[in-house]
C-alpha cells in the first residue's frame, strides 16, 4: 500500500523487514540475497496492480515508462547478479545508508521547487480536474538515470521508484500522481528482469513469496486508489519516519557485523 501510493514498489520496506525479522518470520535467518530476490518477486504483483489500477485512469505515461526501462531494465539484472558479492554485514550497512539518504530525499523533496528548463520532448498532462500539465525530458539523461535507478533496484530490491519518482517530480516536472503511476510501470517491468536472475541463482524463497503476494496484490490496488483521494502528505510522514528507523537498525546490525 505504501509502495503504491507514493511510487516506491514497497521493496525498501520488504528487504529490511525480512532480513531484520527473518528468525521471528521463518524461524531461521534470511540472508540478503534470498530477501532482495523474495521482495523483486513480491515487486512484480504489487507493481501489476498498481499500474492497472492507475492505468484505467490514465495516470500511466507508458511511452515515457518504456524509454526508462530501456536502460533500467538490463541494469536491473546486472545489480541482481551483484547482490551476491556484498556480505551479510556489508550489504545491511550500504543499504541502511542508503535508506538514510532515501529519507532525506523524501523530506527534501517538498522543499525543492522543479526546475525550470525547458527540455527537447515536452508532453502535455490534463488531470482530473481539467488542469494541464507541461512535463517534459531529454533522451540522454532519461537513460542515464534509468540505467543507475535499475541498477540500484537490482542490487537491493526495492523496485527503485524512491529514486524515479523525486528524479521525474523535480528534474522533468512530472505532476506527482503521474509520476507516482509511471514509476509503478516501470517498476514492474524492471523487477521481472531482475527476479528472473534471483530466479535462476536460485535465491529466492518462494514460501515467502507466496505469503506476500495476496497483501501485495491487495495493498497494490488499495494504495493506488487511496492515492487518488489524498495528497499523501501524512503518509509520506510516516513512511519517512519509518525507513529512518529501519535505516539506523540496519546500519548498526551491519557495522556489528563487519
Amino acid at each position: 500500500m505504501f509502495g503504491s501510493i507514493v511510487g516506491l514498489g514497497g521493496g525498501i520496506i520488504i528487504v529490511p523487514t525480512l532480513v531484520l525479522l527473518g528468525p521471528q518470520l521463518t524461524g531461521s535467518p534470511i540472508g540478503h540475497t534470498t530477501a532482495v530476490g523474495t521482495s523483486l518477486c513480491a515487486l512484480i504483483v504489487t507493481a501489476l496492480a498498481s499500474t492497472l489500477s492507475y492505468a484505467k485512469k490514465k495516470r500511466v505515461d507508458f511511452r515515457s515508462g518504456w524509454l526508462l526501462f530501456v536502460t533500467s531494465g538490463p541494469a536491473a539484472m546486472v545489480g541482481s547478479a551483484l547482490t551476491g558479492y556484498l556480505k551479510d554485514g556489508s550489504f545491511q550497512l550500504v543499504f541502511g545508508i542508503f535508506m538514510l539518504l532515501m529519507a532525506a530525499l523524501l523530506v527534501a523533496r517538498d522543499y525543492i521547487r522543479p526546475i525550470t528548463r525547458k527540455w527537447p520532448v515536452e508532453r502535455l498532462y490534463t488531470d482530473q480536474d481539467g488542469v494541464g500539465h507541461v512535463y517534459g525530458y531529454a533522451v540522454g539523461p532519461a537513460l542515464v538515470i534509468g540505467f543507475f535507478v535499475g541498477l540500484i533496484s537490482g542490487l537491493f530490491g526495492i523496485g527503485g521508484g524512491s529514486l524515479f519518482v523525486p528524479v521525474m517530480v523535480l528534474l522533468f516536472r512530472f505532476p506527482p500522481h503521474l509520476a507516482t503511476a509511471t514509476s509503478m510501470f516501470v517498476i514492474f517491468l524492471s523487477s521481472a528482469l531482475g527476479s528472473s536472475v534471483h530466479i535462476w541463482l536460485g535465491e529466492v524463497d518462494w514460501r515467502i513469496v507466496l505469503a506476500l503476494v495476496p497483501g501485495a496484490w491487495i495493498g497494490g490496488k488499495f494504495g493506488a486508489y487511496v492515492a487518488t483521494r489524498m495528497s499523501g502528505r501524512g503518509l509520506m510522514w510516516l513512511l519517512r519516519i519509518t525507513l529512518g528507523l529501519l535505516a539506523v537498525e540496519l546500519i548498526i546490525e551491519g557495522a556489528a557485523k563487519l
